[in-house]
């Protein structure tokens, strides 16, 4: 694990404990549906009802759920436009464009070995 190479970090940085603020963030981001929207946003602003349609499957209520913790995590910038009725739209941040870096090599990775996974469960029977 990462933490393993990096001496002297503070406890709240250290993954391998279970209190530890690394570990939330960690546990927080490291989930299909903000995955999902990390990589949907990518490089642009979408509003919610976009977002929704971009990130096939996800519920109102965990679309919701999952923007108010990317945005409390600084990885998403949520702008209120003052009409009738409001405009919201959802932009990634620096960290939040850094992350989709990764996210984006969990795409590539998918895609390379789904083939193999395929394979493997279909021996499995599933």
């Amino acid at each position: 694990m990462v933490t393993k190479e990096i001496r002297d970090l503070p406890e709240n940085a250290d993954l391998r404990r279970a209190g530890s603020l690394a570990r939330e963030i960690f546990s927080d981001v490291a989930n299909k549906w903000a995955l999902l929207i990390i990589e949907a946003l990518g490089e642009r602003t979408l509003r919610f009802s976009e977002l929704r349609d971009e990130v096939e499957g996800v519920s109102h209520k965990m679309l919701t759920q999952n923007l108010r913790m990317l945005e409390r995590n600084g990885l998403v910038d949520r702008k209120v436009h003052p009409t009738v009725p409001p405009k919201v739209e959802y932009t990634l941040t620096e960290p939040g464009r850094a992350l989709r870096a990764t996210v984006d090599a969990i795409c590539g990775w998918t895609h390379q070995y789904l083939g193999h996974i395929e394979a493997a469960r279909g021996r499995f029977g599933s």
